[in-house]
Formats: structure tokens, sequence, C-alpha cells
């Protein structure tokens, strides 16, 4: 049971639902928006930070997704782990693809930029104070200055929310994979997950 009430989107101020379109989306799609929604004000500039983050992104959609799922999986988001966006699978996410996410440095399946990315967001998500100088000359090899700074806005978010999602618990509508505890960490390579829009 999710640790902060979620409130149905009819619950939801109209601005909002529309902002959102919360009419239109699966309770997947809905996370932990329903919560937020508990505060519309604050729900309304997370949402302006994810369309700022996500406006004229130059990062490929399968990038973005590995260092979602990556980041996932170091916070033990099971609902972030649970869910493939499709612009990621239309842009050539496969499961195979997630599975590599298990030991990105020793599969063939990423690119040396995506293997990089991956790195800086392993060490966002672990040990921050660790990235240094070097990290970011093997960033440049691969990304402008822009794309830095998409790539750190992505993992700073991924990181923040996902951790917040995590113990807010919402597991309750997530594939059973994702949801028994009792197993001990999950992946997102570990179960069925949903394609969401």
């Amino acid at each position: 049971m999710s640790r902060i009430e979620k409130l149905p989107p009819e619950q939801w101020p109209a601005w909002l639902r529309e902002r959102f379109a919360a009419d239109e989306a699966s309770a997947l799609e809905l996370g932990t928006m329903r919560m937020f929604a508990h505060c519309p004000e604050i729900a309304a500039g997370i949402i302006a930070l994810g369309a700022g983050i996500k406006a004229d992104r130059s990062l490929s959609e399968r990038l973005i997704e590995l260092v979602r799922l990556r980041v996932a999986f170091h916070n033990q988001c099971r609902s972030c782990m649970a869910i493939r966006y499709r612009d990621a699978v239309d842009a050539g996410v496969t499961e195979d693809l997630v599975c590599s996410l298990e030991n990105p440095p020793a599969t063939g399946e990423l690119s040396d930029a995506e293997k990089a990315a991956l790195d800086y967001a392993d060490k966002f998500a672990n040990n921050h104070l660790s990235i240094d100088d070097r990290d970011f000359a093997n960033l440049r090899r691969y990304f402008t200055e822009p794309q830095l700074v998409e790539l750190g806005a992505w993992v700073a978010f991924c990181v923040g929310f996902g951790r917040l999602g995590a113990v807010w618990d919402m597991v309750e509508e997530l594939p059973d994979a994702y949801r028994d505890k009792s197993a001990g960490p999950v992946t997102p390579w570990s179960g069925q997950p949903t394609v969401v829009r």
C-alpha cells in the first residue's frame, strides 16, 4: 500500500487534469502524480520541470530510457523499473537491451557514448562526489556542453524523483515481479514491464 494516499484524477483541479492529460492516462501513467496532486502547485511545477527537461532535447530516447532504468535500479524504484516508455520502445529499447544494463561495461549492446552516460549515472546515483574531471573529459568525447546539461538534469530528475517514488512505496498496481519486496532487490530486467505513453 502506498505510503501517501493517491488522489484519483476526478479529485484534481480541472487545470491539473488537463495539463497532465490525466483523463487519457492509465493507473501506471498517473503514477506518483496522484500523490503530488495533494499539492497542485507542486504537481504543476513537476510537470513543468519534466517538460523543460524534455523540450528541445538532443539526447536520444534510447539513451534517456537506458539512463532512467539504470538509475531506477540503484534507487530500487519499482514503479520506475516496471514501465517502458513508448517513445523509447519505438527508438529500439528492447528487453534484450534492458538486460544489458545488468553489466553495462561488459556488453556489446551499448555504444561507448551510452556506456559513458551510464557510468556517470551510476556514480551520480551512488557516490556523486566520485565524479571528477576525468569523467567529464570522457563524457565530452561523446556529448556537447548542452547535452551534458541535458544529461545532468535528467539524471538528477531520475535520482531525486525515483528515490521519492521508492520511499512512497507505490507498488500495488505493478506487475507481480515488481511488487514482492520479500524477494530482495529487483531489477528492470527481472519482470514483464508495461509499455506506457
